[in-house]
Order: C-alpha cells, then sequence, then structure tokens
C-alpha cells in the first residue's frame, strides 16, 4: 500500500553511515515507503527508547515503556505500527468506522501531535490517519468516521466513547492498541473510560499492544499487566532529559515580585521564545494580559480557551509570531516546538513529575536550553520533592536587585523597588 511516486526512490538517497553504539533506521527491514517517510523527517539513528523499543515491537511483541516526552517514543510506536499495516494489507471487505490502530492519548494538544507525526511518517503510503478529540468540529469528524477507511485513529477517552455509543466508532477490528502517558491518564481521572475503551478491543492475544508511561507506579503497572501479554518492558533514564542540555535556575522571591521578575527576565535576557508555566488558568490569563500591555507579543493555552485557538496560538509561536506562550499543566502536555529556549516556571508544580514535563519543552533534540522556577513562601516547600524526581539537588539564589526593579516599557526608566 504505498503512492506510486515512491518507487522512484530507493535508499540509496538516504545514505546514514554506521556508527559504534548506535542504532540506525536502516538496521530495522522496514517497508521502503515509511523509510522514506522516515527520511524526510531527517531521522537517522534512534534514540535509546526507539532503539530498544522496536527491536521488540517490529517483531511482534507487547511492550510497556517507561520515557518522558521529548525522547522519540511517538516515533517508537508509530513506525512499528505502519510498518505491520503496510506490510499486512486487509484482504476483506473493510467498512467504515472500522479503523485497525488505535492511540489513545489524555490530551488534545498530545493527539493532535501524535496525528501530526503519524501523517509524516505515513506521508508516502495510503494510510488514511485521523484524530478524534474533544473541542473540535463534531460534525466533520463524524462524517469522516461514518463515510471513509480510517487506518490509524488518535483519540482522547470522551470523544472517543461518545463515537463509540453513537456506533459511529468499531474497535472489534484493532490490531494495534497504544495507549499514552497513562500516568496522566490516571491523574485526570480517564482510566474508568480507557477501561471500557480497552475492553471494546480484541483481547490482548489478538491485537498488539503498546504501553508508555512516564512514572512506572503500582497503578500503572497494575493496568499495563491487565492489557499486555508477555510484554517486554524498557525502561529509559529520565535523567538525560533534565540535566544534560537544559540549564537550571531556581529564584527565591515573593510572590508579589513575581511578574516583574518576569518580564525583567524576558526583556533583559532577550528570551525570543519562552514558555512560562503556571498552575492555574486565572494566573495565565492574569499574566498573559500584564504582559501584553507592556507591549510582548504573547498569548496563552489552558484548559478553557477552545481547541480551535489553541492550534492557532501554537503555530503562531511555532512560526516565531509570539515571543511568549503562558500555559498551564494539562494544556502545556504534548507541545513539541523546537527552538524553545527558555521556559520558566511562574509558580512550582505540585506534581514533581510536572517539573520534568516543563523543563522538557526546552533543551530538545539536543539543542540547549534554560529553564529559570519562581519559588514563594507559598510553594518553596515543593523543591526537594522536585529534586528527588530528577535526582539532583538544584541551586537556589536570590535575583539581583536589577530584576525587581519596575521598568517603564517604553523608555526603559528604572524604579527601585521599596
Amino acid at each position: 500500500m504505498q503512492k506510486d511516486n515512491t518507487s522512484t526512490w530507493t535508499l540509496d538517497q538516504f545514505p546514514v553511515p554506521e556508527k559504534d553504539g548506535e542504532t540506525r533506521f536502516h538496521d530495522f527491514d522496514l517497508d521502503l515507503s515509511l523509510m522514506r517517510g522516515i527520511a524526510e523527517q531527517g531521522f537517522q539513528y534512534c534514540t535509546p527508547i526507539q532503539a530498544e523499543v522496536l527491536e521488540h515491537t517490529l517483531a511482534g511483541a507487547d511492550a510497556i515503556g517507561r520515557a518522558q516526552t521529548g525522547t522519540g517514543k511517538t516515533a517508537a510506536f508509530l513506525i512499528t505500527v505502519i510498518n505491520d499495516l503496510l506490510r499486512h494489507p486487509i484482504q476483506v471487505k473493510r467498512y467504515a468506522g472500522e479503523p485497525r490502530a488505535l492511540i489513545v492519548a489524555p490530551t488534545r494538544e498530545l493527539a493532535m501531535q501524535i496525528e501530526k507525526d503519524a501523517r509524516a511518517l505515513a506521508k508516502y503510503t495510503d494510510l488514511q490517519v485521523m484524530s478524534v478529540v474533544g473541542g473540535m468540529n463534531f460534525n466533520r469528524q463524524q462524517e469522516r468516521l461514518q463515510n471513509e477507511l480510517i487506518d490509524i485513529l488518535v483519540a482522547t477517552p470522551g470523544r472517543l466513547l461518545d463515537f463509540a455509543k453513537r456506533r459511529d466508532l468499531w474497535l472489534d477490528r484493532v490490531e494495534f492498541l497504544v495507549l499514552d502517558e497513562a500516568d496522566r491518564m490516571l491523574d485526570m481521572g480517564f482510566i474508568p473510560d480507557v477501561k471500557r475503551i480497552v475492553g471494546m478491543t480484541p483481547k490482548p492475544q489478538y491485537r498488539q499492544t503498546q504501553l508508555f508511561s512516564a512514572t512506572f507506579s503500582d497503578d500503572v503497572m497494575n493496568l499495563a499487566n491487565r492489557w499486555t501479554e508477555a510484554a517486554e518492558v524498557v525502561e529509559i533514564e529520565p535523567t538525560q532529559v533534565t540535566t544534560d542540555t537544559v540549564e537550571q535556575k531556581v529564584y527565591i522571591t515573593n510572590a508579589d515580585d513575581k511578574f516583574t521578575l518576569l518580564y525583567n527576565l524576558i526583556t533583559g535576557m532577550n528570551m525570543d521564545k519562552v514558555i512560562v508555566f503556571a498552575n492555574r488558568r486565572d494566573i495565565t490569563r492574569r499574566v498573559s494580559d500584564r504582559l501584553q500591555k507592556k507591549g510582548l507579543k504573547v498569548s496563552l493555552i489552558s484548559g478553557d480557551v477552545p481547541q480551535t485557538q489553541r492550534m492557532k496560538t501554537l503555530e503562531r509561536f511555532r512560526a516565531g509570531d509570539l515571543q511568549v506562550l503562558i500555559a498551564t499543566d494539562v494544556a502545556g502536555r504534548g507541545i513539541h516546538i523546537d527552538g524553545v529556549s527558555h521556559v520558566v516556571n511562574y509558580n512550582l508544580p505540585e506534581d514533581p513529575e510536572d517539573y520534568v514535563h516543563r523543563i522538557g519543552r526546552t533543551g530538545r533534540a539536543g539543542a540547549s536550553g534554560m529553564s529559570i522556577s519562581f519559588a514563594c513562601e507559598d510553594d518553596a516547600f515543593l523543591l526537594p520533592e522536585l529534586e528527588n524526581a530528577i535526582g539532583m539537588k538544584l541551586e537556589c539564589e536570590y535575583p539581583p536587585s536589577d530584576l525587581l526593579a519596575e521598568k517603564d516599557s517604553k523608555n526603559g526608566n528604572t524604579h527601585q523597588p521599596g
């Protein structure tokens, strides 16, 4: 199942030399049309989780993987799914609303990022990819499910169940099931929904299942063992994600000084692409409004921002039209944007794993980045847990006085506090 223009392309056009200690995508016997998609994405050598997962899953095994966002896990499970669908085309009559592969993700942003990655990898095949997520046009998704043959379906739990209840979607033909960010689905209360979804798919021995999670809690492992069969367990330590490529700094400050400190950091350090994380929607809106009044190009994504607006905001940020993106943890999950120079934690996250996730937005793909966290009287007690999560001591310091000085955004004059 490949498009005609692939026949003019050969592996000779994608030379990747062998390298000690590295696994190439060439080293796996992948379908040529998939390899062309991989070549166009610029993937040459596998990340650690890709190398380990593909070794097992391309041979048909189930997999349970522990890895942070940004380690390449999405490509790992997509390559397995796409390759197998291409190698084993359906010989019997197919019907609309019966996907061959189902990928379940906890948030709209992550689901849509997976869909985008799948389309890119399957570009030179005839595989049909779509996502069903809340906050998007229901009728348009419904029409496509009712009228088209879908090979790979990426979904958030709620919208998936909506379509299943309406009998627009049938999961009894699913050959591949991928559950991404299982720990986040637990945290968000999605597990009852996911249990119903898994129950609609064939039994574990009749499908290939991959489950990924940033943490392996007892709850996650219980679910993983229930939903997989003789799964290979792959663990990639997160330390490299957080420490090798990201410089981390913590400023001890008062809650009242946070905004001034943020503004002075952004302007004083010429941060050209910065994500600011806050714990609540009202904080993101307040900070966004104040930065806009000071003339910065800023926008926000949070749970109460319509999905279409979030997508436009992310594209503007990706394109460089926005200097500052302000996000909550749930909305920020699944943001994959290259070139983010700085991450600022306006509030320390209550969940240490969210800290790892946040700072992983910068320092991606081997580039360097900087994370700056504000710790005040309200949340400094969270620091020991964050340090345990990343396995290192965070150096705390008081910000220089010039970073706490009120500055006139028009002429740069400063007004010392107090």
